[in-house]
């Protein structure tokens, strides 16, 4: 890890990278570090990015100042029509893509109630998808998640060619790795790892066998200019920090 860069801020950058060559289409993230990620991508790389400040209207380069009008039915006419590419947080993930944000246990009787499914299922089959885990854990990354939320590749191609049609995953963000479904059998590999994390406490704080290549990339590491815009810009309160602490 280069000095003075935080885990926080590989984690912006890898988040960021997730709407690179999206061209005009709703980012939607949810959480922190992808909040910070949508706005550098749209400072940098990535212009054509529409963003939303989570309500109802659509913000600009300093989100306090409006582009445009977003109400609710607009906004699901954008989910419908694949025009929006939603990062979410998933409290348990197989390694099919399988998300769950419902509920722990059986959900006759759950232990633990968590958010709900809430558009999880629309999300994941009509527009692209990926997700951002703060806490890489074998609490999230299960065998065999509780409640099916999202939907995975394996429940897709058991649904067949109408529910395959737009499903797009695009990547796993977590404080650890950047991972994807770029394996012949579309299950979780990782793509590289954070500066100062090892494969092997990846695959320990991981519930099934994942795909790790010999030789894993490290996560790029932001630009001297980047990380201007991070810490001045978009988060100099350091929300951040506080989502992946050093």
């Amino acid at each position: 890890m280069t000095d003075g860069v935080t885990r926080a801020e590989y984690c912006v950058v890898a988040c960021a990278e997730a709407w690179r060559g999206d061209g005009e289409i709703l980012a939607a993230p949810m959480g922190a570090v992808p909040r910070v990620g949508a706005r550098l991508a749209r400072l940098t790389f990535a212009p054509e990015l529409l963003l939303t400040d989570g309500e109802a209207l659509i913000v600009g380069d300093d989100p306090e100042v409006v582009e445009g009008w977003l109400p609710y039915r607009a906004h699901l006419a954008l989910v419908t029509a694949g025009r929006r590419h939603v990062m979410m947080g998933a409290s348990q993930l197989d390694r099919h893509g399988n998300q769950n944000i419902s509920c722990v246990g059986d959900w006759k009787r759950p232990s633990r109630q968590l958010l709900g499914v809430r558009g999880a299922p629309v999300n994941t089959l009509n527009n692209p998808t990926s997700y951002w885990v703060p806490r890489h854990s074998r609490r999230v990354f299960v065998e065999r998640v509780d409640m099916v939320c999202g939907v995975g590749h394996d429940r897709v191609a058991a649904a067949g060619p109408a529910a395959a049609r737009f499903h797009q995953l695009r990547c796993v963000v977590t404080d650890l790795a950047v991972m994807d479904f770029a394996t012949p059998d579309r299950t979780l590999r990782v793509r590289s790892l954070h500066p100062g994390v090892t494969a092997e406490a990846v695959r320990e704080a991981t519930g099934f066998p994942l795909d790790i290549a010999d030789h894993v990339p490290r996560t790029r590491e932001p630009t001297p200019a980047e990380l201007r815009l991070i810490r001045e810009v978009i988060d100099p309160e350091g929300t951040r920090e506080r989502e992946v602490p050093s």
